[in-house]
């Protein structure tokens, strides 16, 4: 779909629905619930030590929120992070150019939304870049991938801890984390930004969404 503006798309993430470049999708899998809908309540987080460090060990990192761009130092940095990606977790490789990097992590999007970090202390070296939505009352985390040298500093946490600090300051009241799968790695983390929420079942578009405490 190419005609969702922000509003239309909060009605879906409330739903369990996510948005990846002009796609919708939710998870329809018979005799399964394994991927649950996620969101962090704004106002009652709170970082936890290891999410503390974290933040303090990106002191010397700048970060920008900004429309979603394409160049060659975002490919490069995709294309190292996935490389990475495929030694330590088996993934299959990829060849994103230019043209499908724009499709996929840079659509644009009326809510569409690019949280970059820079290495002040490096040359404003580009460490990562966190794709996601921007709606009324809501972000929404898309997709986020980073340096692998700087692995050690926790640059996944230190994205969602800064959406979620820049979702207070606009005055938001969730920040949607996509889909918490417990027996996968790649997506067991969220479950440790409290206090969450989850999505009971799939409701129509004429139902009521219900979130309960995760």
């Amino acid at each position: 779909m190419e005609d969702v503006d922000p509003a239309e798309l909060e009605a879906l993430l409330v739903r369990g629905w996510r948005r990846f470049g002009f796609d919708y999708f939710r998870p329809a899998c018979a005799g399964c619930a394994e991927c649950q809908p996620t969101r962090v309540v704004v106002d009652g987080f709170v970082p936890t030590r290891s999410q503390r460090r974290a933040i303090a060990g990106a002191r010397g990192w700048e970060a920008h929120l900004e429309r979603p761009i394409v160049d060659r130092e975002r490919l490069e940095l995709h294309a190292r992070w996935h490389a990475d990606r495929e030694v330590a977790r088996a993934w299959s490789p990829t060849d994103l150019d230019a043209e499908g990097y724009a499709l996929q992590l840079a659509w644009p999007h009326p809510a569409a939304r690019e949280l970059s970090f820079r290495d002040a202390e490096r040359g404003h070296r580009l460490v990562g870049v966190g794709l996601c939505d921007e709606t009324p009352d809501a972000l929404s985390a898309v997709y986020f991938f980073f340096d692998p040298e700087y692995a050690r500093a926790s640059p996944g946490v230190v994205n969602v801890v800064t959406t979620l600090e820049i979702a207070r300051a606009a005055g938001k009241s969730h920040v949607y984390l996509g889909y918490r799968v417990d027996g996968c790695p790649s997506l067991a983390y969220k479950g440790r930004f409290k206090p969450q929420e989850r999505l009971v079942g799939a409701p129509a578009d004429d139902e009521e969404p219900r979130w309960v405490a995760a």
